[in-house]
């Protein structure tokens, strides 16, 4: 019945929305040109194709209109008019995805209520270690929905983040530089240098640094990154990209508020920060060297090779509220200090060609790739003096009772703690073998088909360390996954710039998880959780820079689990998610730049039986986003942002509930000249107070309240 409902409200919902559009579209219609050579080679949110000599998530030089999935870009110009500078800014205007807690110390995503914390990629790359990711290079975020197997392999299940990042520019030499000051205090600067050495070789240089504050206690950190590239045209057809990236990173970490009685963040307590102000903090240092050769074989056939190594070494250690007791106003405080040692070996290759059979045209993707992956993590969990165990209460006061190993608990009686009890020491082993093809196929002009598949062979062996120090006798558990992730999707254009499509993709998760910890009993002898996505979609480029995007999807999870009654037996139990995805975006003129997008997503939990239960936590029914961007004069233009997310729960127990909210958000810039530009960005405008998300019930994040960043910018 909810599959019904959900259906019925898409197809009710597109009429309507389309008749907007399509009335604005009368006044600006304009003759539709033939792009240039030289516009075709950029990467364009409004142009014909996401393609150019750059690593894009597509990986095939398709027109946007042609994809058979839901994708959005948001490309460099948008991220500094927005004022954006994590993922969970990007992911609030972004439909049919929302954003995770991250436990205060990494990005995490929901994709279509799938939470993902390692579906990250840069240049088509995996990029799945638990970070906060910064923007300083990027030239733009392309954000794909559904299962992704086919081009990216295990995880991808609701979808994609792929940051494409800036390489060096052959022939133009030029220095950008962004400067900002926010009024938490937070202050940041970066630069972009583009250096020309000859005809064929250009180097560039992107660094930055920013000092961190908020509106939370103790609050405090800093980021610096560094990216040095060079760009090598070896011959007409044939381009080499050189990449090394620093990146070293410190921040506070805050897990937020718990719940109140009331099912519902505990309000009053929003003031005050659950953790030892000395003793709560991430410190993130990566080294990443990447190498990516283009070359064109023919008019019809191009390779992309690439080669990417990364060592990364992470820590973090954190105090969380476990319980809260509104009539004793009495908080339980758990916590832990967790290290991370990763260092990744990915080489991907791709062949993109295209030929006839008669009539009818051939687009083909053929492509392989390894990753070696070697993954050391430990875990020490608090252990408290008074309580001698892992959790410790205290008055919910401000601020807490607890500072540099020391406090008072609620009793009264001095406590001090020590990251001492071993919990977790394993060293993972992972070896991925890849294969896949893709055809698109343009049987005629109006009818195209996509075609394809990729096999994985997934190795991890995974060394328990604390088991030998424990008991002295060494525990290495293995499992190999093979799997086989199909994709087929039909493409119906009754014009050339209107696409009707359906398509049809699978996914795989191993039971290692996205982070690879272990692979403990029953987990080691259990099969990979694998997603089913089915999606309807319509894409209309109805004016000459204005597109509408809508899709009707279901997703159906199954993972096999123990069975209850019998232990020699698994029950395969499914999760499904059903919603709609509709977006507008593009210049209704000259001056007059909008992005519109809602979603509607309604998704179960199913038990042992196949009875529908509790509703997926971080899944709110509705959310909607706007913003828009009018140049009043040459010189000077303002935006304004709305967006909204319904009430959600924090819990797979539904027992605690996220409140909806509305946020606003306004900007204006002045360009002082043709390289220079001020520009003010306004957070929630109306400072509501709101809980963007959660990681779980007694951890709910504290919005920011009304707040203003300023920045000087420009390029010379």
């Amino acid at each position: 019945m909810k599959k019904f409902t959900a259906s019925l409200m898409c197809a009710a919902a597109i009429p309507f929305i389309l008749l907007s559009p399509s009335a604005m579209a009368q006044n600006n219609q304009a003759p539709s040109d033939e792009l240039s050579e030289e516009d075709e080679d950029q990467i364009i949110v409004n142009g014909k194709t996401l393609y150019s000599n750059q690593v894009n998530a597509v990986k095939t030089p398709t027109p946007i209109i042609d994809v058979p999935q839901s994708l959005s870009i948001v490309t460099a110009e948008q991220i500094t008019q927005q004022g954006f500078d994590s993922i969970g800014d990007i992911v609030l205007y972004t439909p049919g995805v929302t954003q995770s807690q991250g436990e205060g110390h990494r990005d995490a995503v929901v994709f279509r209520g799938v939470r993902s914390t390692a579906d990250f990629f840069v240049d088509g790359v995996r990029d799945d270690v638990q970070y906060y990711r910064s923007f300083y290079n990027l030239e733009q975020v392309e954000i794909l929905r559904g299962p992704n197997a086919l081009l990216f392999g295990r995880g991808g299940t609701g979808g994609i983040l792929n940051r494409v990042t800036k390489k060096g520019v052959i022939g133009e030499q030029f220095t950008g530089f962004q400067a900002s000051v926010d009024t938490f205090g937070a202050f940041s600067g970066q630069v972009d240098l583009n250096i020309p050495t000859s005809d064929n070789v250009a180097f560039r240089v992107n660094a930055y640094y920013e000092s961190l504050n908020n509106h939370r206690d103790f609050f405090d950190g800093d980021r610096f990154g560094i990216n040095p590239t060079a760009r090598i045209v070896l011959s007409p057809s044939t381009t080499l990209d050189l990449s090394y990236e620093y990146i070293n990173n410190e921040r506070f970490v805050d897990r937020g508020i718990p719940v109140g009685d009331d099912g519902r963040p505990a309000e009053q307590l929003v003031d005050i920060t659950f953790a030892d102000p000395e003793n709560a903090f991430t410190t993130f240092e990566s080294h990443v060297l990447r190498a990516n050769l283009q070359h064109q074989f023919s008019d019809d056939v191009k390779g992309n090779f690439t080669v990417s190594w990364g060592d990364y070494d992470k820590v973090y250690a954190n105090q969380f509220a476990t319980a809260f007791d509104d009539a004793t106003n009495v908080v339980t405080l758990d916590g832990y200090i967790d290290t991370t040692q990763r260092q990744n070996f990915v080489v991907s290759a791709n062949i993109v060609g295209e030929f006839d059979t008669g009539s009818i045209k051939h687009n083909t993707l053929v492509g392989g790739e390894f990753i070696d992956t070697v993954n050391n993590n430990d875990r020490f969990n608090i252990f408290f003096d008074t309580s001698q165990d892992d959790m410790e209460s205290f008055l919910a006061v401000r601020p807490l009772a607890i500072n540099n190993f020391s406090g008072t608990n609620a009793a009264g009686l001095p406590t001090t703690f020590a990251f001492s009890d071993l919990n977790d020491d394993t060293e993972a082993d992972l070896t991925v073998y890849s294969f896949y093809f893709q055809n698109e196929i343009e049987v005629t002009d109006w009818l195209h088909l996509v075609l394809g598949g990729r096999y994985d062979s997934f190795d991890i062996s995974v060394d328990n360390i604390e088991t030998f120090i424990n008991t002295g006798t060494r525990e290495i558990l293995a499992r190999r996954d093979s799997d086989f992730s199909p994709r087929v999707g039909v493409i119906l254009k009754p014009q050339e710039n209107i696409s009707f499509y359906g398509s049809f993709s699978e996914s795989f998760l191993p039971r290692s998880g996205e982070q690879f910890a272990d692979i403990n009993p029953p987990d080691d002898a259990l099969d990979p959780n694998t997603f089913q996505n089915l999606e309807l979609g319509l894409k209309w480029d109805f004016a000459d820079r204005l597109s509408f995007t809508a899709a009707i999807f279901e997703i159906e999870q199954s993972s096999p689990q123990v069975a209850d009654t019998d232990p020699g037996t698994l029950d395969i139990i499914d999760t499904e998610i059903q919603g709609i995805e509709v977006q507008i975006q593009g210049d209704i003129t000259d001056k007059w730049y909008v992005s519109i997008g809602y979603s509607y997503l309604d998704g179960n939990q199913v038990d042992d039986f196949g009875v529908d239960g509790n509703r997926i936590r971080e899944l709110p029914e509705n959310t909607f986003n706007l913003w828009s961007t009018y140049q009043i004069t040459p010189k000077f233009g303002v935006g304004a942002g709305l967006t909204y997310q319904d009430e959600s729960f924090a819990d797979n127990g539904n027992n605690t509930t996220l409140p909806s909210f509305t946020r606003i958000d306004a900007a204006a810039f002045y360009d002082i000249s043709d390289n220079l530009r001020i520009q003010v960005n306004i957070e929630n405008l109306t400072d509501t107070e709101y809980f963007p998300n959660a990681h779980t019930a007694n951890n709910i994040t504290v919005g920011a309240p009304l707040n203003a960043r300023f920045t000087i910018s420009g390029r010379f």
